[in-house]
């Protein structure tokens, strides 16, 4: 929104910012990098995981590679000729041409891992699909309950819409979130080094599956909180798990696009969900059972959960599991079977080979978990992360997911009301595949001051919709409700739907992105709780015009925040994001104060005027003393 800020140069070129991360050893007063000694330990760190096989030689990097394989036993002479190469390809994949060893059929395969990136083994194609099939879990567990609650709140008699009643339909309806938030994010870790990443998918869905064929066969609204919070067992470490697994497994060429997928396919189960309420809104009651409906309607969600469980053991378990559990052999022929050549499953272990090993030397003395906050350059990424995570729930967006037949409701019929929230699935589901190209095109940060003020606007014409009279006008109030909802699910797919995931998973440096990203997670099921929990109570206080109007202006805040907060991610390398967040909270709050006279001036009053420059990649110049790692 605001034009590329990150790459012109500045209308005042004294005003340049530059942060500096290592000493040059040629200038004849080397320069201090700034901070304490533990914290230049810990940017040395950063800069040595971004690709911990720069500066080797063509011959120690083969050498290294024979070493790797025949200490660890990785097979024939064929297999040792395949890693001496590999390793070589590992320090700069994209030199293949450069290799003097490659066969011309070899390097005919490498050429099309950038030429036909789409181009896989049928494993890896198995792969997407797991990945694919859970995301869709996901989804159709979160929304079946939008057309149940219909129903099932009138037969529990919570339906009557006093105070109890709205606290108890939005606690039932919220309740896998609350087990997500406080036990089942949690659990990822220990699940992981359990059973793996295959074992975990299998057991959430499992988990899945079992709890929605329960939520069909209770009578008491606590037997399906009960039944619901079980749910949340498998929501919460499949959320983490799922990306987790498709970064490990997916070629480099097409890692970002999968991982960004889950999003989408999060998206289609969400409408699926929608689909399945709608299909089953009319079946009857047979003799001696009272809603047969809404029964088959939660119990419909346990059938893509059984179709992972069928065939998530025909996927190979990720390599880099393997490796964390000294499985190299284990480790190698998983990666063949993702890879087209041994050469290429090669390079990729061994690069991820040579990763671990720096991850396992960082010795910093510290706890990890205390330096997200005591670190300024991690506390910057954390709250940036946890900014776009609060905002990601806070924006309002499941209300709808969870409630837009109620909502409806308020305008129309029961079907109506079901085919318009298939609606909003479908549309939710369509924008959020052209995600994959808007976040690395427009960036993180363009994209979400971009797509908010549009979000509010949505939100704020949705509750107003409600003020067009039901009796004279109900066909204009279902659809102004309707486009107003719309509109609010086309911008937020592409903008706030896809970025806090991504974003989170780069802000954070390597050492400490599993705790980062195990917090993000546990805040976007936390405040998805908040929002589930509180929205009856908050319609039934604020009125529709009022409760809409209230996370219109959350996202009105919201944009402040970032404007001020979030500092641009997109294309960064992982030094270049040290660069980034070592920019001190208070000067980049300035800075964004800073784009909006740029943007009037440049935008609306159509002058030529040139952005600023906030850090740029040479260290041409010393640093203000207030953009320094020991400032707030």
């Amino acid at each position: 929104m605001f034009g590329k800020e990150e790459i012109g140069p500045f209308a005042n070129p004294q005003q340049k910012l530059n942060i500096q991360h290592v000493e040059k050893s040629s200038s004849p007063m080397p320069r201090r990098v700034p901070g304490t000694a533990a914290e230049r330990a810990r940017r040395n760190i950063n800069a040595k995981l971004a690709n911990p096989l720069a500066g080797y030689s063509y011959e120690e990097l083969r050498r290294q590679g024979i070493n790797f394989a025949v200490q660890h036993k990785m097979g024939d002479e064929e297999d040792i000729r395949a890693f001496a190469i590999g390793a070589v390809l590992a320090q700069m994949p994209e030199k293949f041409t450069s290799v003097p060893d490659l066969k011309p059929e070899e390097a005919e395969i490498l050429q099309k891992e950038f030429t036909h990136r789409w181009s896989q083994p049928w494993t890896m194609y198995l792969v997407i699909i797991l990945c694919s099939l859970s995301a869709a879990v996901q989804g159709m567990d979160e929304t079946v309950v939008n057309g149940a609650q219909i129903f099932y709140k009138y037969q529990f008699g919570i339906g009557g819409g006093d105070s109890r009643s709205n606290w108890l339909v939005g606690l039932v309806n919220a309740s896998p979130y609350l087990c997500c938030a406080v036990i089942g994010c949690w659990l990822t870790v220990p699940f992981n080094a359990w059973f793996g990443r295959r074992g975990t998918i299998f057991i959430t869905c499992c988990f899945s599956a079992i709890a929605c064929l329960w939520q069909g066969f209770v009578n008491t609204w606590w037997h399906m909180f009960i039944a619901r919070f079980a749910l949340g067992f498998g929501i919460g470490p499949k959320s983490a798990t799922v990306p987790i697994y498709a970064a490990e497994t997916a070629p480099p060429a097409i890692r970002g696009a999968l991982v960004m997928q889950w999003q989408m396919w999060t998206a289609f189960g969400i409408m699926f969900g929608y689909a399945a309420d709608l299909a089953f809104y009319e079946v009857p009651d047979p003799a001696g059972i009272v809603g047969l409906n809404w029964r088959l309607m939660m119990a419909s969600a346990m059938t893509p959960a059984i179709m992972v469980c069928c065939f998530v053991f025909t996927c190979p378990e990720s390599p880099r599991w393997y490796m964390s559990r000294k499985r190299y052999d284990k480790a190698y022929e998983s990666m063949c079977s993702l890879r087209f050549h041994k050469i290429q499953a090669a390079r990729d272990l061994f690069y991820m080979h040579t990763l671990l090993e720096a991850e396992n030397g960082m010795k910093l003395g510290q706890n990890k978990i205390l330096e997200m906050i005591t670190v300024p350059r991690n506390r910057r990424a954390l709250i940036a992360s946890e900014l776009v995570m609060f905002l990601q729930q806070f924006c309002g967006v499941n209300v709808i997911a969870y409630y837009s037949s109620e909502i409806f409701l308020e305008a129309t019929n029961q079907r109506n009301a079901l085919t318009a929230s298939l609606g909003w699935g479908l549309i939710n589901w369509l924008f959020a595949i052209p995600a994959v190209y808007t976040i690395d095109t427009f960036g993180r940060r363009n994209l979400l001051l971009t797509t908010f003020p549009l979000m509010s606007l949505s939100m704020f014409f949705t509750g107003f919709s409600f003020w067009i009279p039901q009796e004279t006008h109900s066909s204009a109030r279902l659809a102004c409700i309707a486009l107003g909802t719309y509109f609010f699910g086309i911008v937020y797919s592409v903008g706030e739907g896809p970025v806090p995931f991504t974003y989170s998973a780069e802000a954070y440096p390597l050492y400490i992105r599993s705790y980062g990203m195990a917090l993000a997670t546990a805040t976007t099921w936390l405040f998805n709780f908040i929002l589930g929990v509180t929205w009856p109570s908050l319609r039934s206080a604020f009125t529709p015009q009022g409760a809409f109007s209230w996370y219109a202006a959350w996202i009105i805040v919201g944009w402040w925040l970032i404007l001020m907060l979030m500092p641009e991610t997109k294309g960064k390398t992982l030094e270049e994001l040290d660069q980034v967040f070592s920019v001190s909270t208070s000067f980049h709050a300035r800075y964004g104060l800073r784009q909006i006279p740029y943007f009037f001036s440049r935008y609306i009053l159509r002058k030529n005027v040139r952005p600023e420059v906030l850090y740029e990649r040479e260290d041409a110049c010393a640093m203000p003393p207030d953009a320094g790692y020991n400032t707030v």
